[in-house]
Order: C-alpha cells, then sequence, then structure tokens
C-alpha cells in the first residue's frame, strides 16, 4: 500500500547526508517550511548548498542553518533583505559562497532539473556580471547566457494538504517555488497542515501529483516566521 506519510519531523528528514544540495521553497514567509528546516538543523547535516529564493531571516530557518556553519554554499536572487545579517556576517567572513541568480532564472533552472532539461539560453544577465564563466550566443540580436539545469538531492516544501498518495494542494502565494522543487529533487519531503482522505482532492485542483512527493509530514500549527522574527527568537540546534 502507497503511503507517503511519516510519523515526525525527525523522521523526514533523517537520512540527509552531508554535503546534500537541498531546494528549500518559499517566499518571505509564504511558504516556508520552517519546521522542516528546524528538524535539519538538530539533525546535524552539514557541508550543505541551499537553493532558495533568499538566503534566510532573523536567526531562524535557512538563517539558524547557516548560522550553525551547516552551509557551505547557497543559490538564491536575494541574498540580502531586511533582516538577513546571517548571511551577510557569514559571506563577508568568508564562510560560506555564494551564487546570485536572477529570479526568473532560477526558477527556470529548477523546471529544467525536473523535466529534464540539462541547460537552456536567456538573454537576462547577458551583459552583467553574472555571466562571467558561461557560454554565451546571440538569438535574434540578443546576448543569451547558458544556464545550466538545478538538480538536488533533497526538497524541502510546505504545503496545505495531501493524501497518503503524497497528493498535494498549496494555499495560493504560498506555492510558488514548491511545485517545481518537487519534481527537481531526488528527494521531496513537504510539511502539510493536514491529511486528507484518497478521493477528497479533485483531481482537477492537485497542483503537486504524489509521484513527486517521498514523504509527508503532518505540521498542523506551523512556525509562523513573522512572528518569530519580530520576537527576535534565534533558533539553535538541540
Amino acid at each position: 500500500m502507497i503511503d507517503k506519510r511519516v510519523s515526525s519531523l525527525t523522521e523526514a528528514v533523517a537520512d540527509v547526508k552531508d554535503g546534500s544540495t537541498v531546494l528549500v521553497s518559499g517566499f518571505g514567509g509564504a511558504g516556508s517550511p520552517i519546521d522542516l528546516l528546524h528538524a535539519l538543523l538538530d539533525q546535524g547535516a552539514s557541508g550543505l548548498t541551499l537553493v532558495s529564493n533568499n538566503a534566510g531571516n532573523g536567526h531562524i530557518g535557512m538563517a539558524a542553518l547557516i548560522e550553525a556553519g551547516r552551509v557551505a554554499k547557497i543559490l538564491c536572487s536575494f541574498p540580502r533583505s531586511a533582516q538577513s545579517q546571517v548571511f551577510t556576517e557569514a559571506y563577508r567572513a568568508g564562510e560560506i559562497k555564494l551564487e546570485v541568480v536572477p529570479q526568473g532564472t532560477l526558477a527556470e533552472r529548477i523546471r529544467c532539473g525536473g523535466a529534464g532539461i540539462p541547460a537552456f539560453y536567456t538573454p537576462t544577465s547577458g551583459g552583467t556580471p553574472l555571466e562571467e564563466g558561461k557560454e554565451i550566443r546571440e538569438f535574434d540580436g540578443q546576448r543569451c547566457v547558458l544556464e545550466p539545469a538545478i538538480k538536488a538531492d533533497i526538497a524541502l516544501v510546505k504545503a496545505k494538504a495531501a493524501d497518503r498518495w503524497g497528493n498535494l494542494v498549496y494555499y495560493k502565494s504560498a506555492r510558488n517555488f514548491g511545485p517545481i522543487m518537487c519534481t527537481a529533487a531526488k528527494c521531496a519531503i513537504v510539511q502539510v497542515r493536514e491529511y486528507v482522505e484518497l478521493g477528497d482532492l479533485d483531481p482537477e485542483h492537485i497542483v503537486t501529483p504524489g509521484i513527486y512527493v517521498d514523504r509527508a509530514v503532518l505540521v498542523e500549527n506551523p512556525i509562523d516566521e513573522e512572528k518569530m522574527l519580530k520576537a527576535g527568537e534565534h533558533r539553535k540546534p538541540k
């Protein structure tokens, strides 16, 4: 019997290995799997490469992983935001590597990773420092940069609901990178607010089919990133 549900956050991330590439969903606080990130922090994997929209905020989530010295490199579109002091300090100290990727290019690189497309050309970043070291060609008079697909060992994603087969629906803008990240990882781990019975999800409304999901874990009351940031909380490894 197919059942993608696991009993705890600890079980969900138990086999994440040192040096793994980890896709992390979220756009600001929307769709950010903070509970899974904290479980990974406690699990202890290190030398990680994170791929996400930003580099974390405050001292929680991805920022907590960086602060604990667990992250070797990050690929993101917005390494500096209003509350990204942890990444900034680590980068200035030479403790973490950074690859800046324009947001649309980041999404397409992940999508291609899931679709089996090895690379694509885009005019975005053409003529800027971000093209350095990459193959350049001209199409229709535009300077285009060859961008490689992104594939990962793990995806950490937040969704609204799942059935036991791993079919997913999301809550509005919290959907963001989640669907493409599930397709581009060897192991997609998803925290959800509720489980539903098979057949309860309208097939027309399922965004991520269960074939792309490996584990689902129930987190009925997920961490509120904004509240933790406002309170100035620091998340340390347990």
